[in-house]
């Protein structure tokens, strides 16, 4: 069946130049042809992801034709203005592919507003709000490695596509031919035609307002001085970062030069992912040698944020996403009450697999801490379930412990813009009182205790890789452990039973651990990973470590 579907493809004519000599350098190559045209793409709630060249099972133009004729299929049964927004990232063929789509969906009569230049996820999930949009198009591979790309699919409340519409959507596109089903026009002929417009200055402009509008202690940046190092990773962040942190007063900005245009290769760091060492290994440097006061660095679609603070002796310490979490809801939380605008009944929610210690710093300021599903979209359904009430206000942070924050519901999904400037605001606001980011954090474990969230992931390529997966989910559901590295289980819980746990149903399992550590062990829905989360509290570092490392032994994944 993959040969027949090859030869249909070494048949075929392509817009995309590369997509021919791939095809003919692989004939005869069982294996390679196997990799490319046995299975194809599966779209879901996060759209498509895959490695970039020729077949069904990896990113190209008819693949994203396909799956935009199954979304246009999907929005003609919508009603509304028939209108979706797209916007992409700096990844390669990230701009083709957005440009790609806007013509299927011009050709099926759709509506299409699309950003001049690369925009980021927030501005993207904004746009399909602004213009009140049946669908929104993200062109990116969020932080994964330069052969990747992608294709997020939003519904028209911003957030990322619910599974019953990408259900629909899925099964539109397997009824429609990869080479030869979509619809199509050329994007010059959809703008000749009105279809195709760009994004317009007043969209741009109410982004960044809403943005700014969440300042804490608006006036203050202005004056504290912040010396900044950062580095949009060669990705979408460096236009809007920039514009919101100098409206607010920061100005003494230092990029990094490597890292500061667009680049879809990510030369300077193989996983742009500014969770990881290597992607700030530049950032950092460049903070030692201007003496910065905090080094930030966003990802290619500058939906996540990490960063490293200045410590007492001058290094520099990476802050961890449960960490920052946890400090923004804090500060946020201490900074409105401070200020007399703190909603009444505020609202904060994280994931279930983010640390515990967010739950005890919002209810020392008496807010109300919800946890849901893994999936920015998760957060995103609580704000919109507080719209539906008119209480939307009562919402002041979410975050996940992957680098994603939140402040507000101008948008819904991760946003590394509003992150970035509340976290340079909450810098100038510890340096402005003489104490630091690093002081504060300390103060927190000190208050708390000393938390420490740690996260491994096990990787399963390959067209095997699902189903060792599911094997590996399986046997703990089938043989459950008793205890791990001598510690006992006191509670399973399995988040496919939904009515036990409240929530929509997911392949997750927390194991709750006498002494308060918990273990988690959940497939990710983007990647061929196995993630397993450890939580250990104690009396110092080294003992929360030292468990963590016993725990993590002992599951032998």
């Amino acid at each position: 069946m993959y040969l027949e579907e090859y030869n249909r493809w070494l048949k075929g004519t392509f817009e995309d130049a590369d997509i021919m000599p791939e095809l003919m350098k692989i004939e005869g190559n069982d294996d390679e042809i196997k990799d490319r045209f046995a299975v194809s793409l599966k779209f879901g709630t996060a759209g498509l992801r895959g490695v970039l060249g020729a077949g069904t099972n990896r990113m190209n133009v008819p693949v994203v034709k396909q799956a935009t004729q199954g979304l246009a299929n999907w929005v003609k049964t919508q009603g509304g203005n028939q209108t979706v927004a797209i916007s992409y990232d700096s990844r390669l063929k990230s701009d083709v592919f957005a440009k790609t789509a806007a013509g299927v969906l011009a050709a099926n009569g759709i509506n299409v507003r699309i950003y001049d230049a690369l925009m980021p996820v927030p501005a993207l999930s904004f746009a399909t709000r602004y213009y009140k949009c049946n669908a929104g198009i993200m062109v990116t591979a969020s932080h994964n490695p330069a052969k990747y790309n992608g294709y997020k699919a939003y519904g028209p409340d911003g957030c990322q596509m619910t599974d019953d519409a990408a259900a629909i959507v899925y099964e539109e596109i397997q009824k429609t031919d990869v080479l030869n089903g979509a619809k199509y026009m050329s994007f010059a002929k959809g703008v000749e035609e009105g279809l195709i417009r760009f994004v317009g200055d007043d969209c741009k402009d109410a982004f960044y307002a809403a943005i700014e509008e969440r300042q804490v202690r608006p006036e203050l940046c202005k004056t504290a001085g912040l010396k900044l190092v950062y580095s949009p990773l060669n990705g979408a962040g460096l236009v809007p970062v920039t514009r919101v942190l100098n409206d607010i007063g920061i100005t003494d900005i230092t990029i990094v030069p490597e890292q500061e245009y667009p680049n879809g290769y990510f030369t300077t760091c193989s996983y742009p992912n500014p969770e990881i060492f290597e992607a700030l290994k530049l950032g950092l440097e460049l903070a030692k040698e201007v003496d910065a006061d905090l080094m930030l660095a966003t990802d290619p679609d500058a939906d996540r944020v990490g960063i490293a603070m200045k410590c007492p002796d001058g290094s520099f310490e990476l802050v961890s996403g449960n960490e920052m979490g946890v400090l923004l809801l804090d500060y946020i939380c201490a900074g409105r009450i401070e200020k007399g605008t703190m909603p009444k009944d505020p609202v904060a929610v994280k994931s279930i697999v983010s640390t515990p210690l967010a739950d005890a710093v919002a209810k020392h300021y008496g807010v109300e801490m919800r946890s849901v599903l893994t999936g920015f979209k998760w957060i995103g359904d609580q704000i919109a379930g507080l719209e539906e009430k008119g209480e939307v206000d009562r919402f002041i942070f979410g975050f996940e412990e992957s680098y994603g924050y939140l402040a507000g519901p101008y948008v819904r999904d991760k946003d590394a813009v509003i992150a970035s400037m509340l976290i340079c605001e909450m810098a100038a606001y510890y340096r402005s009182i003489g104490s630091s980011i690093k002081e504060r954090l300390e103060e927190i474990y000190s208050q708390y205790g000393r938390y420490l969230n740690k996260v491994d992931s096990f990787e399963f390529p390959g067209l095997t890789g699902m189903d060792k997966m599911n094997s590996i989910m399986s046997s703990f559901r089938e043989n459950p452990p008793k205890d791990f590295a001598g510690y006992k289980v006191e509670k399973v819980t399995d988040y496919l039973d939904s009515k036990a746990t409240g929530l929509p149903s997911a392949n997750v399992l927390i194991y709750a651990l006498e002494g308060g550590a918990s273990v988690v062990i959940r497939p990710s829905g983007t990647e061929p990973k196995i993630k397993t989360y450890f939580t250990t509290l104690g009396k110092d570092l080294e003992e929360a470590m030292k468990q963590k490392d016993a725990l993590a032994k002992s599951l032998n994944l």
